[in-house]
């Protein structure tokens, strides 16, 4: 374990003495009472200070936490598919990302109630430079994924943390969730980075990547908010993008990011997990694509289509789309109740007289719409 000691989680034995070095930590300390509110601090310190594992903390506090979350701000969480999975099973989580927090906590809840193994998460480590979000990140079994390294730091960087994934699905038999991209999806238009594919084969060794990719056994799973709470911070980098200018993150940008997709309005909420990608779909790419690269975008491909088959579409995602058109395509998907509060949610949030911001706007909502059109014309 000694070349993951930079990236991996708690260990057990390493909860209580956190808890006790970090429990009257203000942010600790708001973050506790959020989950408790209805208990005194002495009575939350004793219940926190009664975990001696990861899965404690996670099961006695953060499962309260999200609870908190979604009674506050949402208007409930449903998910589909996993039946299908089997209990004693670790499974390679690939999900579309929308929050930096909320995509993997969610999937947290949703397999400790249908009692499947938790997962071990991903995350930038430029997301936790503070001290209290490392510890909370680590205590929530969250493991490091190094950025803003050189071109030879990184690939040395990659090919440990291939390693550290395997070692905690195959021997640990840890389920592990990474989402499909660096950086959450900003425009709605939710497609894997074949580096994120690639990054995972480094650890294959003399398996083929079929071989090793069914071993693992990766899971696609969409994500579905009706309304993102962070639309409008996410507008300054679409915009950026769109106008092919430079985009430089604020200081505070990510953490505030997290702050509002915690307690923002996200309306309801849908996590579905797909199918296992089993050895016959791997085998049968490998014959129709040659190289690797050509191998590994046909399976981020085939992960954008499962992703997007199970995406929740809501009413504001195809009124979205028919505001983009002009038209009324998807009218029987909505009501008109449900479009004026979409078009005032739409006056209150941007500059309507700005025809680029409103375009842009909308197809956050409208791209999971697009995609499985695209998705169902081209299986015709």
């Amino acid at each position: 374990m000694s070349n993951f000691e930079d990236i991996r989680f708690f260990h057990d034995h390493e909860v209580q003495p956190a808890l006790r070095q970090y429990v009257k930590h203000p942010m600790i300390k708001a973050l506790l009472q959020f989950s408790f509110p209805d208990k005194t601090f002495e009575e939350i310190e004793e219940i926190t200070l009664s975990c001696n594992s990861i899965r404690d903390f996670q099961t006695r506090i953060i499962y309260n936490s999200v609870q908190r979350v979604l009674e506050k701000s949402s208007e409930g969480l449903t998910y589909s598919g996993f039946d299908k999975l089997e209990k004693d099973q670790s499974y390679m989580y690939i999900s579309n990302h929308r929050d930096i927090i909320l995509d993997t906590s969610l999937l947290n809840c949703v397999l400790y109630e249908t009692d499947l193994r938790m997962t071990a998460s991903a995350i930038g480590d430029n997301l936790v430079k503070k001290p209290f979000l490392l510890l909370l990140s680590r205590i929530n079994r969250n493991f490091l994924v190094q950025r803003g390294l050189g071109p030879r730091e990184m690939l040395k960087s990659s090919q440990n943390l291939s390693e550290y994934i395997k070692h905690l699905l195959l021997e640990e038999q840890r389920s592990v969730w990474m989402a499909q991209r660096e950086g959450r999806t900003k425009d709605g238009n939710d497609t894997t980075q074949q580096g994120v594919l690639k990054m995972l084969a480094m650890a294959k060794g003399d398996l083929s990547i079929p071989e090793y990719f069914s071993k693992i056994k990766i899971v696609p799973v969409a994500i579905s908010y009706e309304f993102d709470p962070t639309d409008v911070l996410k507008m300054p980098e679409i915009m950026a993008r769109r106008m092919e200018t430079t985009y430089v993150k604020s200081a505070n940008e990510d953490f505030n990011s997290i702050m509002k997709g915690a307690l923002g309005n996200k309306g309801r909420i849908h996590i579905s997990a797909g199918d296992v990608l089993d050895e016959n779909l791997f085998n049968e790419l490998e014959k129709e694509f040659a190289s690797t690269n050509d191998l590994l975008k046909a399976i981020a491909s085939k992960i954008d289509d499962k992703i997007h088959t199970n995406y929740k579409l809501w009413p504001a995602n195809y009124i979205a789309l028919d505001l983009i058109n002009n038209d009324d395509t998807y009218s029987s998907h909505y009501t008109i109740k449900e479009k004026r509060q979409f078009e005032r949610r739409l006056t209150r949030r941007i500059d309507v007289k700005n025809s680029l911001e409103v375009n842009s706007y909308l197809l956050m909502y409208a791209n999971p719409v697009i995609n499985l059109e695209v998705l169902n014309e081209n299986e015709i």
